[in-house]
């Protein structure tokens, strides 16, 4: 990269926004702790590799979503914060990450995809020169079909959830789509999760995606975590 190339790319405005959406259930017990922990390291370790390319982020923002199982105890199957400004409210995040619990799930599929729809839809930033719209997901287990009745018919199943994976591959779009709930260009979907349905599926037929197959019971490695920031890092 010249002088000048370099120069036109420190000038821009880079806006990122990650959404964290993270399994919590019982089994996650051994793998929880290393998630966390690579969490909490997000912003330092994405920070500093805009800077080691001459780039700075104008605005970065997280969010974490928490799965369980809505067919075992629906209360907990899904929460989430509001997008949180970093530096501003780093420790509003940090205190996110730092309380999820493994507990609870029921049987082994959990609703995975129900944090994804739910990801999907987040108030994602619209402005500044260049922007990076990601969702991690961090699971070991499969995911429930949507629209499986076990699922819906808890009393907060969120309404607006897609009733089959199509309709929501349909949200995400395809490379030429305007109907997608997320910009194209910007979005981008690392799934840390095992080889079973539906992660497999979206894998195979969703752009812009980068799959790390997991194992059961085994933690976050830190080399995934490093293909995970420079993944965004040189998408921008």
């Amino acid at each position: 990269m010249n002088t000048r190339t370099q120069n036109a790319a420190a000038s821009l405005k880079y806006a990122v926004d990650i959404v964290l959406c993270i399994d919590a259930t019982d089994s996650m017990g051994p793998t929880l702790d290393n998630v966390k922990h690579s969490a909490l390291s997000f912003p330092t370790r994405l920070t500093q590799e805009m800077a080691s390319k001459g780039r700075g982020i104008s605005s970065l923002r997280l969010k974490v979503i928490t799965f369980r199982d809505f067919g075992d105890y629906p209360d907990d199957a899904l929460t989430q914060t509001s997008f949180l400004t970093v530096p501003e409210q780093l420790d509003e995040f940090e205190s996110a990450v730092r309380e999820l619990t493994p507990t609870g799930g029921g049987d082994l599929p959990e609703s995975g995809l129900e944090a994804l729809a739910l990801a999907m839809a987040s108030d994602w930033e619209t402005g500044l020169d260049r922007r990076r719209h990601v969702i991690v997901v961090f699971t070991d287990a499969a995911a429930h079909p949507l629209g499986d009745p076990r699922q819906t018919k808890a009393h907060n199943y969120p309404p607006n959830t897609p009733r089959s994976l199509d309709e929501l591959f349909q949200r995400w779009g395809h490379a030429q789509s305007r109907n997608s709930a997320m910009e194209n260009s910007a979005k981008r979907l690392l799934l840390f999760a095992p080889e079973e349905y539906p992660w497999t599926d979206i894998a195979d037929d969703w752009n812009h995606t980068l799959y790390f197959p997991s194992t059961a019971g085994e933690g976050l490695e830190e080399w995934e975590m490093d293909e995970i920031i420079a993944t965004i890092a040189n998408s921008l």
